[in-house]
């Protein structure tokens, strides 16, 4: 099924309902319709090619926008707004669109003017007169919906395709697992251009007719403050937002009373985190599991099957392989292994790269995620870390995660990332960068007498690096990737 025909159905049959709100307005029913109408004609009357670049901050508009591509028969592709414009502009050149639908105000504020035929802006289009009337594309499910560019190891970004009926697949196995009805309100500070941010945050409310509140930008005590007023059933956000809540010091339990689900996802969710938000607020964050390629949702661990670092059981459709990355042998539970993944959200591949494509699925057709991970005799999956980040130390197999966890745990230490430094002996020693919390003492004597309380020997970092900001991802996670190129590690010019 098309992705925007429920949306449709929903808009038509509740047109005063408010589905969405955002730092600016509220968006009726009616008033996403009417201007997806406009812009839809925008589109038709300027637009050529398959793909419409959409340039559109986290908030009503992006939904409408999305669908009026859609009504068209065109796909959407929405544009990092976080990148270099160079960035963005090598997304802009290979989707091959010839129009960008943009907010003004968006480019003028980050001085963002990625270059294409036609450059539709929102203020520029007249909503107050009639839309003309369209009876919107019908679109088979194997039609792409989407091309949502991630990073890749390669430094290029690369386009996952991802048709109707993954998007649709994955709001329907969404709603089943959790429940989600008309009467939710679903918060969440995930950008449109992340694909959590596009299928859950965005098209699911619009979907399913429920409320969805948008964050333009994190502030804790700006979500605090959302969380008060619009008392949220349900919040996803990154671990480092759940702790920059909990360092609110006046956040107090009612403040999550209203909450059905407290969703973390991107990155681990460190004890810490987890362990403070029980003891103050008496909650508890489950964590979910999902990439790009997969629509994105695959795992989400509900309040009943909670169990401490799982991100729970594959939701209804999805297939969960646990495999020894280098035979292929699929492994049992408590075995350490490559995630691999199938079902009816799992992208149609990368666009316009076929070698790539063909690189990522196994020969029974799942999707290899790159993830290492471990599954219990229940069937909760455990995610230990990336193969690609993994280091080897002395010939055992050491995941940055686990000490991480170490780490963080340390009172000074906001956030920390570790990465691999050559070693002549060992193959790879643990080095560790550090940013640490504003006022705190920092004692690196102190932090080693941590480690070795808590770790063997070999996974003790080599050196400790405290830098102003660890780099970080567009929703806030830190990159390992950034970090493994820095002179510390590649030797050119950091200190012995």
């Amino acid at each position: 099924m098309s992705v925007h025909w429920p949306i449709l159905r929903t808009l038509v049959r509740s047109p005063g309902r408010t589905l969405f709100v955002d730092d600016r307005r509220s968006w009726r029913a009616i008033d996403l319709l009417v201007v997806a109408s406009h812009v839809a004609s925008e589109i038709e009357r300027r637009c050529t090619s398959d793909t419409v670049g959409v340039l559109v901050p986290t908030s009503g508009a992006f939904p409408a926008v999305t669908l009026a591509c859609w009504m068209l028969g065109k796909i959407p592709v929405p544009l990092n707004y976080l990148l270099a414009e160079g960035e963005l502009q090598y997304i802009v050149d290979h989707c091959g669109t010839d129009t960008i639908v943009a907010s003004g105000a968006l480019m003028d504020g980050l001085d963002l003017h990625p270059r294409a035929g036609s450059t539709i802006t929102l203020e520029d289009v007249d909503f107050r007169s009639v839309p003309d009337l369209r009876w919107p594309a019908l679109i088979p499910d194997e039609q792409l919906a989407t091309i949502l560019y991630t990073s890749g190891t390669s430094g290029r970004p690369k386009g996952v395709m991802l048709t109707h009926g993954n998007i649709a697949s994955n709001i329907r196995q969404v709603v089943t697992w959790a429940g989600f009805t008309r009467d939710d309100v679903v918060l969440g500070v995930v950008p449109p251009f992340h694909s959590f941010g596009f299928t859950v945050l965005s098209m699911l409310p619009a979907s399913v007719g429920c409320r969805g509140i948008c964050l333009a930008r994190f502030s804790p005590a700006r979500l605090l403050t959302t969380i008060r007023d619009h008392r949220p059933t349900a919040i996803v956000a990154i671990p480092s937002m759940y702790g920059a809540l909990l360092r609110l010091k006046d956040a107090v339990p009612d403040d999550f009373s209203s909450l059905r689900f407290i969703v973390s996802g991107g990155e681990p969710l460190p004890d810490a985190v987890a362990s403070g938000f029980r003891e103050r607020f008496g909650v508890t964050i489950n964590e979910g599991y999902g990439l790009t390629e997969t629509s994105p949702v695959t795992h989400w661990c509900r309040p009943e099957d909670h169990r401490a670092h799982s991100v729970g059981m594959p939701i209804p459709g999805v297939r969960q392989r646990i495999v020894d990355p280098a035979t292929g042998k699929d492994l049992g539970p408590d075995e350490d292994g490559e995630v691999r993944l199938d079902g009816p959200n799992i992208m149609a591949g990368y666009y316009k790269d076929p070698e790539q494509t063909a690189a990522v699925f196994d020969e029974r057709g799942y999707f290899k995620t790159g993830d290492m991970g471990r599954t219990d005799p229940d069937g909760h999956l455990y995610i230990t870390g990336r193969i690609k980040e993994m280091l080897i130390v002395g010939g055992e197999n050491v995941f940055p995660r686990e000490i991480e966890e170490v780490l963080d745990r340390f009172p000074p230490i906001a956030k920390s990332g570790v990465v691999g430094l050559p070693d002549p002996v060992r193959g790879e020693t643990p080095i560790a960068f550090l940013e640490l919390c504003e006022g705190e003492p920092y004692d690196e004597a102190e932090l080693i007498r941590h480690c070795r309380e808590e770790l063997p020997g070999f996974k003790i970092p080599r050196r400790f690096v405290v830098l102003d900001e660890l780099p970080r991802s567009p929703t806030g996670k830190v990159l390992r990737r950034a970090l493994s190129q820095r002179p510390e590690v590649t030797g050119d010019g950091g200190d012995p």
